[in-house]
């Protein structure tokens, strides 16, 4: 085996996967008030209005895709009737629509992000690198699904990439399998890879934050709506002022 092809298809995705499990228990071990998102909310909202619901729903739908087209073997498809022709147009339409709808939200996030000066002086490097990362992950895999899927005859990921993924998680790689991918489909998961080990040291972190406690956490009583509003009865005007115990007065 060439020592390219076991760093890029070996070496590579198990130091990100691990630089992935381990970094995310570092950062909430040791940043916990770090953990979250950094809203910029109060600085700009027209938008982010836009931008945030147009790239959170269009990611949930790449990785949906992915999901199924990378971890279920195309086999448990055809047993439920999903055959190869229906599979391809959903993938196909879906995974199109999906990735513009991504990118086209996070266009607009980085724009917000570059022209609203309260929004830019809240930037951090590693923002800039995360967006980076991520947009040039996203780009390949649209040109990638455009190029191939879309205006090609079509590539056969479920036959190379799908395979190599899965036994990948299985500890048994297959490198072999990603010699023959098209170059478009190869920076796609090699920017992945990066962006996986680059996850727990940025704001994306927040992916796997739920407010699960929120459905459970007490009642807050703010004011009460009883009659009596409190452990005393209600009185009117001033307490009485009585006249001070002398025996409490004297010094000891």
């Amino acid at each position: 085996m060439n020592t390219m092809p076991f760093l890029l298809w070996v070496a590579l995705p198990y130091v990100c996967a691990a630089v992935f499990i381990f970094g995310h228990i570092w950062r909430y071990r040791y940043d916990k008030f770090g953990w979250t998102t950094r809203s910029s909310q109060s600085y700009e909202n027209r938008m982010l209005r836009w931008g945030s619901p147009m790239f959170h729903l269009g990611i949930l739908m790449v990785i949906a895709g992915h999901v199924v087209g990378l971890l279920i073997p195309r086999e448990w498809l055809y047993a439920i009737g999903i055959s190869e022709e229906i599979y391809h147009i959903g993938a196909t339409v879906l995974g199109s629509f999906a990735a513009v709808l991504t990118l086209a939200g996070l266009a607009i996030l980085v724009f917000r992000r570059r022209t609203v000066p309260a929004v830019f002086l809240a930037t951090t490097v590693m923002d800039k690198v995360m967006f980076v990362f991520l947009g040039a992950t996203l780009l390949f895999g649209t040109l990638a699904t455009f190029v191939y899927q879309v205006f090609g005859s079509g590539f056969h990921y479920r036959e190379t990439i799908s395979p190599w993924m899965r036994e990948l998680m299985i500890f048994r790689p297959r490198p072999e399998l990603m010699l023959e991918v098209p170059l478009l489909f190869q920076l796609h998961v090699i920017t992945a890879c990066l962006l996986f080990a680059l996850w727990p040291f940025t704001r994306l972190v927040h992916v796997f934050s739920a407010p699960v406690g929120y459905l459970f956490r007490p009642y807050i009583v703010y004011r009460s709506r009883d009659e009596q509003r409190g452990s005393r009865a209600p009185k009117r005007g001033w307490d009485p002022v009585s006249t001070p115990d002398p025996a409490r007065l004297r010094r000891p």
